[in-house]
């Protein structure tokens, strides 16, 4: 059995159409305060959260695997999170107008409560010298969703217009490495795929 423990749309998408079935059932967790006493950069946060959702999840379904995953976003070192409302949203497409920020996606397998598999990866995303207008034509166009996107954005949807450059994985920047999710998959749960198949 395997699960995943988020209820992010692009990440189920990802599993779907990689072939595998799976169960979801979002991790409760506090993520700030599971976090505050952590010391490190961005991605080690992430890759500690995508651990901690993972390890919660499996407490409660000992022998299914779980997929934990985490995404977090720094610009000069400062951390950013999820906007609270479109007015955030703003502020924040506003701050990454014109530079180069560095996006982290960490993704973690667990059985019987504890991790056995965890992978990090990074992107650098360049933004272009958008206009208030474009930027805000473009957060209309996204609606409430863009609430539940670290940094205020979707590289699936409207969004992409407001890039210049991207540097890194595709699926990383959805927020789940899928290729090396895949290779720990078959390195630990190589039943999966059978059933798929």
């Amino acid at each position: 059995m395997l699960i995943l423990a988020s209820t992010s749309s692009a990440r189920r998408q990802l599993l779907t159409q990689a072939g595998l079935g799976f169960s979801v059932y979002p991790a409760e967790i506090d993520e700030r305060a599971v976090t505050a006493g952590i010391a490190g950069d961005e991605g080690e946060i992430a890759r500690y959260l995508a651990g901690a959702k993972a390890e919660a999840v499996s407490r409660q379904f000992p022998r299914a695997f779980v997929i934990g995953a985490d995404q977090t976003l720094a610009l000069d070192g400062a951390a950013f999170h999820k906007p609270a409302n479109l007015a955030g949203a703003q502020q924040q497409l506003s701050r990454l107008r014109g530079r180069t920020h560095q996006l982290f996606a960490g993704v973690a397998l667990a059985r019987a409560g504890r991790v056995i598999w965890d992978h990090l990866a990074t992107a650098a995303l360049t933004m272009r010298d958008f206009t208030d207008e474009e930027r805000d034509r473009v957060l209309a166009l996204e609606g409430e969703e863009i609430l539940s996107s670290v940094g205020s954005y979707r590289l699936e949807g409207p969004s992409v217009q407001l890039f210049e450059r991207i540097e890194g994985d595709y699926f990383t920047i959805l927020g789940l490495p899928l290729l090396p999710l895949l290779a720990g998959l078959r390195q630990h749960a190589p039943d999966l795929f059978e059933k798929t198949s």
